[in-house]
């Protein structure tokens, strides 16, 4: 069950505050009678809301999943920075406690997840889960066959050595990488622990999902169905 004006605020973007107003002012019916209490409960997988006499269509969802081509220069918080990734999508998730799940650095791009899903997160994030994470890197100087096989066995990157890495070079200067970790700026870390300098990186896949080739730099959407049911069964990450 679900207060009303919760639930309009989740469905529509408004605030609170515009949800108790908006159901005080009659502009809203529930189950076809115009309802003037924002307190009302309600069972938001059920219920029949219309806002100005337009239906809430489609079925409530507690949870948002969005998959984002993060660019250059933008960094993955929730805080009032005008760089931070939030600023990409509309003002309205804003108001749904949506965050970046987990971190890419400044100059890192690609996929990265946006969610509410606290759990989920905390699953894909965990260290005990060992999730994998792909990411596509071109560096300033080759790698030659020594460094791709101390990445593969595990880097010392100051005081800390990495679990082994999967590398799949498609040329001297670049391929993939594959990781369980997340270490702080662990992979260009690792390039420089065997004398190699990361130029740019950008992740291709996290756990099951791989970053949307249709997805411009800075672009978003929504996580299909297979998607999200690929990342919230906790067996699947």
């Amino acid at each position: 069950m679900m207060r009303l004006d919760k639930y309009l605020a989740e469905r529509t973007g408004m605030t609170r505050s515009e949800s108790r107003k908006a159901v005080k002012k009659g502009r809203v019916m529930v189950g076809g009678m115009v309802c003037r209490k924002a307190d009302t409960q309600l069972d938001e997988h059920t219920a029949e809301v219309a806002l100005d006499g337009t239906p809430l269509a489609g079925a409530y969802q507690a949870f948002v999943y969005i998959m984002l081509n993060k660019p250059t220069d933008t960094v993955s918080t929730t805080e009032d920075d005008p760089k931070s990734v939030m600023k990409l999508l509309p003002p309205e998730f804003s108001r749904m406690d949506m965050f970046p799940c987990g971190r890419l650095d400044i100059d890192t791009t690609g996929l990265l997840i946006i969610t509410n899903d606290g759990q989920t997160a905390h699953n894909l994030l965990s260290p005990k889960k060992h999730v994998m994470k792909t990411y596509r890197y071109g560096l300033d100087l080759p790698l030659d066959a020594e460094g791709k096989r101390a990445l593969e066995l595990g880097a010392d990157i100051g005081g800390y050595v990495t679990s082994p890495a999967q590398i799949a070079p498609d040329g001297a200067l670049s391929g993939e990488i594959t990781i369980s970790e997340g270490k702080f700026h662990q992979i260009k870390r690792m390039f420089a622990a065997v004398g190699c300098k990361v130029v740019s990186l950008e992740r291709i896949s996290f756990g099951p999902l791989k970053l949307d080739p249709a997805l411009g730099r800075g672009e978003w959407r929504y996580l299909t169905e297979d998607e999200i049911s690929s990342i919230t069964k906790e067996e699947s990450v």
